[in-house]
């Protein structure tokens, strides 16, 4: 046998054990990881309104994070990151009884590069001076019910119909049982428009800020998180109030100030 097999042999035996024996290189900055944990809370404005009235399941909300999210002291969800989310319930105010609801989920989160991350969180809570309630278990907000409204119509119904029967009374003679009979009629009807009219829409106006609970961990590596000259927005102005709407017929939850 001749000894260029065994130079070969030789050669490539020695090679495998310096390359075992070589220390592996440690890991570089771009291969850091940034741990967002699951249940972590993180505050949205709401870039477009949804509410009972108009909106439907299956309906897009559009969000936009309003405070840094930070992870091994570095910035991780930078404002302006933006969110996703769908209506996936909507409850009418009833009639009698019965309050406005609206479920909602989000979906996904886009950092201002481009990397995106898709999850199913759900809300946690919204402006503290806000009306209406929030349920975290189901992510659902409830609006105000208008108790106060239905009894000031019957109220003034009954005041307006005893009035007037107060006046046909005392022209016929009879001023007691005039302002009963016209008490009574104006009770009913105000009654009446109660039970013909819906309680308040439940209205998440645009500029709502709202707080997202991530079901899950959101891994990212330091090489996803390279945001250059970044600039983030100044935030979303809350939208005006709606032309021709009585206080009591409308609940907007309105941006922190």
């Amino acid at each position: 046998m001749s000894v260029g097999p065994w130079i070969a042999l030789i050669f490539l035996t020695r090679l495998a054990a310096a390359q075992d024996a070589a220390p592996v290189p440690p890991a570089g900055p771009q291969n850091a990881e940034f741990t967002i944990d699951s249940g972590t809370r993180v505050p949205l404005s709401l870039i477009n309104a949804i509410s009972t009235k108009h909106s439907a399941v299956g309906d897009r909300l559009y969000l936009e994070t309003a405070f840094p999210v930070l992870a091994n002291g570095r910035i991780v969800i930078p404002v302006g990151s933006y969110v996703a989310g769908t209506v996936t319930q909507i409850v009418r105010p009833g009639r009698v009884k019965g309050k406005g609801e609206i479920y909602v989920r989000f979906d996904s989160l886009t950092l201002p590069n481009g990397v995106t991350r898709d999850f199913r969180a759900r809300m946690g809570g919204m402006d503290a001076t806000s009306p209406g309630k929030v349920d975290e278990k189901e992510g659902k907000v409830t609006g105000d019910g208008n108790k106060g409204g239905d009894v000031r119509t019957v109220a003034e119904t009954t005041s307006a119909g005893t009035s007037i029967g107060a006046i046909a009374g005392s022209s016929t003679g009879h001023l007691g049982m005039g302002m009963g009979i016209g008490a009574g009629a104006g009770a009913a009807a105000g009654l009446v428009g109660v039970l013909a009219t819906r309680g308040p829409d439940t209205i998440l106006a645009r500029g709502s800020t709202l707080e997202m609970v991530l079901d899950r961990p959101l891994v990212f590596q330091a090489g996803e998180l390279e945001f250059g000259t970044y600039q983030p927005p100044r935030g979303i102005p809350a939208a005006p109030p709606a032309a021709n709407k009585s206080p009591s017929s409308i609940r907007r939850i309105p941006l922190q100030p």
